[in-house]
């Protein structure tokens, strides 16, 4: 595997920001906790940005952003800051953080988080959130403008199950072994506007698309579209949801770097004028459930030629896609190590099931030890335990 560490990119590359949600559990038991106001108040007491901290839609859940970055490098040290923060805090809260997307031990039912836009997502689906105990991480990629932002989602839709294989990290869910290998996409497929979405066409399609769904009852508001990639809502960016919670700081920068690399290669097309790809609903569906069930370990399915292709080959042909564009932003060398890592010691959700295997406290200890685990290649980007965290300066952008 190659030492060179996550790229400061050169001047022009599109900007990034990094949302990651965490599970907040007992330390022993490894039950859900609805600690998450105790954890921020402990952030915020420590010097933490309350800005880069939040609650999400229960108690036992709490998010991390990162500010605008430049370049996966910076990206990296950030994500490890949040993390370390969010760990020290929720440990003087009597609790653990745990980077898994789904809660892997069962607990009584935690209470919903306060807010009146919470309340109204509750009122909406009543028992398809009430215990909607699952975890991204979202990648927030800087464009020009919201048509730029369509066209861009529209040419990224066939890599999305691909992005999902590589990032799976939920095999078990309250107690149980699901045998899939990304459980928190079935939990999420509960919910109307998620999954592949559809060809926009525009910005005016995009927006009578949500409007239609939030018109049918099915969304509360233009914020809640689940969809694997969308235009985000609030900011000048693509915004990916495809990917569980990251075990460690380096999927979650893996995840950051071709995502990145995907809008700019799909910019590309958009300014050649080369179309879409357009697939049926059902291979859409298929395809993600595909990566689901197996993450990197089974058949995917090729959405261009709608036929089951091993996942690896599907990934490989996601790194020869973005090579030119990983290449132009000094990634190349340390995604393709990135990746070659993931085959060799396994996803996230391969390595729950192994420790697993052994026991509760196993699974706890692999968790935990997997979300400080220094940076591949970047040992200055993850101070070891004991030094304060870098301070970075809030930025101004696309904040995700």
């Amino acid at each position: 595997m190659t030492t060179a560490g996550p790229a400061a990119a050169p001047a022009g590359s599109p900007t990034l920001g990094v949302e990651e949600e965490f599970l907040l559990v007992d330390p022993e038991t490894g039950r859900p906790c609805g600690k998450a106001a105790q954890v921020l108040e402990r952030v915020r007491q420590a010097g933490g940005d309350p800005d880069r901290f939040q609650r999400e839609l229960l108690t036992s859940q709490v998010e991390s952003t990162t500010a605008v970055c430049e370049d996966t490098a910076e990206a990296a040290g950030q994500l490890w800051d949040n993390r370390r923060a969010l760990a020290e805090a929720a440990r003087s809260a009597g609790v653990a953080l745990l980077p898994s997307a789904t809660a892997p031990f069962p607990g009584e039912r935690v209470p919903l988080s306060e807010g009146a836009r919470f309340r109204r997502i509750h009122s909406a689906h009543r028992e398809a959130v009430a215990d909607y105990q699952v975890c991204g991480c979202h990648i927030h990629v800087g464009v020009p403008d919201a048509e730029t932002a369509v066209q861009i989602v529209d040419r990224v839709r066939p890599w999305l199950p691909t992005l999902l294989a590589l990032s799976v990290n939920s095999p078990y869910h309250l107690g149980r072994d699901t045998g899939f290998a990304s459980w928190r996409l079935l939990e999420q497929a509960r919910l109307p506007g998620s999954g592949i979405p559809p060809l926009f066409g525009s910005a005016a399609g995009h927006r009578e698309e949500v409007a239609r769904l939030t018109a049918y009852g099915c969304l509360v508001d233009e914020r809640m579209s689940f969809w694997l990639v969308r235009p985000s809502p609030r900011w000048p960016t693509v915004e990916f949801r495809v990917a569980d919670t990251a075990a460690s700081v380096d999927e979650a920068v893996l995840q950051a770097a071709l995502a990145r690399a995907l809008v700019t290669t799909a910019h590309a097309a958009v300014l050649e004028g080369r179309p879409p790809a357009e697939f049926g609903n059902q291979t859409a569906a298929a395809a993600v459930w595909a990566a689901a069930r197996h993450g990197l370990r089974g058949a995917g399915v090729d959405p261009w030629a709608a036929r089951p292709v091993p996942a690896q080959e599907l990934a490989q042909r996601l790194l020869a896609e973005v090579d030119q564009a990983l290449r132009a932003s000094g990634d190349q060398k340390w995604v393709a190590g990135a990746v070659e890592g993931l085959l060799d010691r396994g996803t996230g959700a391969e390595r729950q099931l192994r420790a697993g295997a052994r026991g509760r406290q196993a699974l706890l200890t692999q968790l935990t030890r997997d979300l400080l685990r220094p940076v591949t290649g970047a040992p200055a980007i993850a101070a070891p335990p004991g030094t304060a965290p870098v301070r970075h300066p809030r930025s101004k952008g696309n904040r995700s």
